[in-house]
């Protein structure tokens, strides 16, 4: 009887398991050293958006169907973030620095920055690596399971995450529009609405365009921040001005739909904001063949209208500035008082703490001037006027079709990197010393529920200001953006400065 020896066939699964998912994940670190290199703040761009989940759905098919290991789910995602986070640190910002999780502000700049990047390139990846374990599976190849769960169930979150990219997808590719002006027989004849991209500095940057009548003036409106984006604020609350003007919301470079200008940021200064005002300037007259316009400033929006109209008065017929900024590091220490006495006076000892806590400004940190500046609950609880609309205010006005579905993610992303690098160049400004002079009809309309340490540098500037005619302006039912806390009121102002201002 002859004796057969057994011998144990080793699974060629088990033989290359090591090889194989080390190819699967040198494929994802390679995505995301690419994706680092070339995106250090993720995608900004729909285009860019659009290829990189692309990308990322590819690199994980790829990495799914080498390793044939369910273990890919996981390491993959892990693999890509810490090859991307090394590979971007080049950068700074309050969206790709280190996490801060002590605030509001700290948790909007995790979920607009490093949330859109998971998003648009880890979601699509976990995808695309189910994906390649399902064909490995279908055409022979044998897969470790390396988690437990059904088949049925494992393919339904596969099928439910599917959709979500395809989701995803569908909405990045939506174009950006904005509606006709409409009146009483459908779209007003002469009338524009249209949304540009304009060569500004060296950058393309977007302006709104909307107006009942192409002959109308036009009114050049300055968002406020830095980093503020006015488009959606001024679609929601702006119709009233579109009778009278052509108005022209320009979003500035970094913000909104100017997101993808940001870089390089070196030369992103007060300077050449100021320049990039001028420009736009320059643009409108041209476009609209006008030899002056209206400029009307918020917040931020004031400090580049002041510094425009100073160095070229000849190009305005009027300045407009709604809470008014004078000097930002003083009136935020003025700000830093005031709230921490109304904490102390309310009892608020959580926010009296957190207050001390932060100290006097100014900040290293700009993620904190919020926290200083914005915790007065007064600030915000006020009798707003009759035709006042949440809509208005931010995050909400970024929910208007004049914003791709990127533009609304990292819209609140934009403004933290904006301000970032903007405001700590403001440190030495002060228009009581810096602007005593405008050759223009100046207008300062502030609110009767202003912050008091902006109203009380506003009107010290007002008073030492000399213009031609000069007007000191408040609104009983607003705070610091008159224009939309009370916009019929301020449109009504604003036909008043046309009538005012006009050529004999």
């Amino acid at each position: 009887m002859q004796l057969v020896q057994e011998h144990t066939i080793p699974s060629p699964l088990s033989k290359n398991f090591p090889l194989r998912l080390l190819v699967g994940v040198l494929v994802v670190l390679l995505a995301g050293l690419m994706a680092g290199w070339l995106l250090p703040r993720g995608p900004v761009t729909t285009a860019a958006a659009v290829l990189t989940l692309a990308v990322a759905l590819m690199a994980g098919l790829g990495a799914g169907w080498l390793a044939r290991t369910a273990w890919i789910l996981l390491i993959a995602p892990v693999t890509f973030m810490g090859v991307f986070e090394l590979a971007r640190i080049r950068v700074d910002g309050p969206t790709v620095d280190g996490i801060d999780l002590s605030g509001t502000y700290g948790i909007i700049a995790l979920v607009g920055g490093r949330g859109i990047d998971a998003l648009l390139m880890l979601l699509p990846l976990i995808v695309g690596c189910g994906w390649g374990l399902v064909l490995a599976r279908r055409y022979g190849r044998p897969v470790r399971s390396g988690v437990r769960g059904r088949p049925l169930v494992r393919f339904g979150v596969l099928a439910i995450a599917t959709a979500a990219v395809i989701v995803l997808a569908a909405g990045l590719i939506r174009p950006a529009s904005t509606p006709a002006i409409i009146g009483a027989d459908g779209p007003v004849a002469g009338s524009i609405a249209e949304i540009v991209d304009v060569p500004v500095g060296g950058h393309d940057q977007a302006i709104l365009l909307r107006g009942a009548s192409t002959e109308a003036p036009v009114l050049l409106y300055l968002e406020g921040g830095p980093g503020g984006t006015g488009i959606g604020r001024i679609r929601n609350s702006g119709q009233d001005l579109e009778q009278d003007f052509v108005v022209a919301t320009w979003d500035q470079r970094g913000t909104g739909k100017s997101n993808d200008a940001l870089e390089p940021t070196s030369t992103l200064t007060v300077e050449q904001m100021v320049k990039d005002t001028l420009e736009v300037t320059e643009y409108l007259r041209s476009r609209f063949g006008e030899q002056k316009i209206y400029l009307v400033g918020s917040s931020w929006g004031t400090i580049l209208g002041t510094l425009a109209v100073q160095r070229s008065p000849g190009l305005f017929h009027a300045y407009v500035g709604t809470g008014q900024m004078v000097d930002p590091f003083e009136t935020d220490q003025l700000m830093y008082a005031e709230s921490l006495k109304d904490a102390q006076a309310r009892g608020d000892d959580d926010t009296v703490t957190a207050l001390q806590d932060l100290g006097e400004p100014p900040y290293e940190n700009t993620l904190d001037y919020p926290v200083a500046i914005a915790s007065n609950p007064k600030l915000m609880n006020f009798q707003h006027g009759s035709d006042f609309s949440a809509s208005s205010g931010y995050p909400f006005s970024f929910f208007v079709g004049e914003y791709t579905l990127l533009e609304q993610l990292r819209g609140m992303a934009a403004i933290a990197e904006t301000f970032d690098v903007l405001y700590p160049q403001l440190s030495r400004t002060d228009f009581r010393t810096d602007v005593t002079t405008l050759d223009v009809p100046v207008y300062i309309v502030e609110g009767r529920y202003e912050a008091a340490g902006r109203e009380t540098l506003a009107r010290e500037w007002y008073d030492l200001l000399a213009a031609p005619t000069k007007d000191y302006i408040r609104f009983p039912d607003s705070g610091h953006t008159p224009p939309f806390d009370e916009p019929g009121q301020f449109a009504k102002l604003m036909s008043d400065i046309l009538t005012a201002t006009k050529a004999p």
